[in-house]
């Protein structure tokens, strides 16, 4: 029983180590309140149908 606990310990720090710099990603952006990965539109290409399909979907997932 000692070792499930002794896996699940050494799971949970390599999953800390793991996943700190995706932490920090996200703080450091949501702090300044910026957008992490900045504007997606492209100025000369306009919305695709599959844009459109997950803006309707999130409004009604939001609402």
């Amino acid at each position: 029983m000692g070792e499930i606990f002794e896996i699940s310990a050494f799971m949970l720090v390599i999953a800390t180590i793991a996943f700190a710099p995706l932490a920090y990603f996200i703080y450091v952006y949501t702090k300044k309140g910026d957008s992490p990965f900045g504007d997606f539109e492209h100025p000369t290409h306009g919305h695709s149908v599959i844009d459109d399909l997950a803006e309707k979907a999130k409004e009604k997932l939001t609402h």
